[in-house]
C-alpha cells in the first residue's frame, strides 16, 4: 500500500503540473492574442498617420509647384502684354514681339502643367500623359523637370521681358540629383521673378557655385535703397504677394537639409541665398 500510495501521490502531482502548465499556457496565449492585437492596432494607427502625412506632403509639393509655374509664366504674360499694349499704336513690329513672348509664355505654361497634371494622373498605358484634346496633343511626350541645364532659356526670357540678368558659375559643374537641381532651377526661377515683379529697372546676378559639399545659389538684384525710405515700384497691380513663393523655397531646400535666406539689401534690391548639401545621405 505504501508504493501505491506514491504512486498516486505521483500522479497526482503529475496531474496538478499538467493542469497548472495548461492554465499558464492559456493565459499566456491570452496575453500574446492581446499584445499582438494591441501592437497591430498601433500599427495601423501608425500608417494612417504616415499615409496622412505622405498626403499632406505631396499635397504641399503640388502647391509649390502650381506657384512655380503659374507665377512665373503669368507674371512674364503681363508684363509683355502691358509692353506691347504701349507700344502698338507706335510700334506694331515691337508690339508683335511681346505679344509672341506672352504666347510662349503662355506654352510653357501649358506644357509644365500638362508634366505636373501627366503624374498625377496617369494615362491608361501608364505613360506620364496627361488627358488633353486632340491625339497629338495626348501623345506628346512630356520634357523633364526644368534644371540648371535650363537656366539659359530662363534667364533669356527675363531679359527680354525687361530685367537684364548675369550668370554666374564658378566650381566644377557636374550632374545633380534630380530633385536638388529642380529646386536650384526653382530658385532661381522664383527669385528672378519677383525681382521682374516687383523691381525697378534694375538688373540681376545669378551665381551658382559647385562646391566640394554643396551647391550654393546666390540671386541680387538692385533696386532702391531700404535707407531712402522708398518703395520699390510694382509693375502692374500685383502688390508685394504674399510671400508663398519664398516659403515653398524654404521648404523645398529644408528637403535635402539645405538652408534658404531672403531679405532686402541695405544698397537697394533684393537678396537671396540657398545653401543645398550635396552629400546628405
Amino acid at each position: 500500500m505504501g508504493e501505491y500510495d506514491m504512486l498516486t501521490a505521483a500522479l497526482a502531482v503529475a496531474c496538478a503540473a499538467v493542469l497548472g502548465l495548461a492554465v499558464a499556457l492559456v493565459r499566456t496565449r491570452r496575453r500574446w492574442r492581446a499584445a499582438v492585437g494591441e501592437r497591430g492596432w498601433l500599427l495601423e494607427r501608425e500608417r494612417e498617420s504616415a499615409a496622412e502625412a505622405a498626403i499632406a506632403a505631396e499635397r504641399d509639393r503640388i502647391a509649390r509647384e502650381l506657384h512655380d509655374i503659374v507665377s512665373h509664366n503669368v507674371s512674364l504674360m503681363v508684363v509683355q502684354a502691358s509692353a506691347a499694349r504701349e507700344v502698338l499704336g507706335t510700334m506694331p513690329d515691337e508690339a508683335a514681339t511681346a505679344l509672341g513672348a506672352v504666347e510662349d509664355a503662355g506654352r510653357g505654361a501649358m506644357t509644365d502643367l500638362r508634366h505636373l497634371l501627366g503624374l498625377l494622373a496617369p494615362a491608361q498605358d501608364g505613360s506620364d500623359s496627361a488627358p488633353e484634346p486632340g491625339a497629338d496633343a495626348a501623345h506628346t511626350p512630356l520634357d523633364p523637370q526644368p534644371g540648371l541645364d535650363r537656366l539659359g532659356p530662363l534667364v533669356d526670357r527675363i531679359s527680354f521681358a525687361g530685367l537684364p540678368v548675369e550668370v554666374r558659375v564658378s566650381g566644377e559643374p557636374r550632374p545633380l540629383p534630380q530633385g536638388i537641381d529642380v529646386t536650384a532651377y526653382r530658385i532661381v526661377q522664383e527669385s528672378l521673378t519677383n525681382a521682374l515683379r516687383h523691381g525697378d529697372g534694375g538688373t540681376a546676378e545669378v551665381t551658382v557655385r559647385y562646391a566640394d559639399h554643396a551647391l550654393r545659389v546666390e540671386i541680387l538684384n538692385t533696386g532702391p535703397s531700404v535707407l531712402t525710405g522708398t518703395a520699390p515700384a510694382s509693375r502692374g497691380r500685383h502688390g508685394e504677394g504674399t510671400g508663398r513663393g519664398l516659403l515653398g523655397l524654404r521648404e523645398r531646400v529644408a528637403v535635402y537639409g539645405g538652408d534658404l535666406d531672403a531679405r532686402r539689401r541695405l544698397g537697394g534690391g533684393f537678396r537671396v541665398r540657398a545653401r543645398i548639401p550635396l552629400d546628405r545621405p
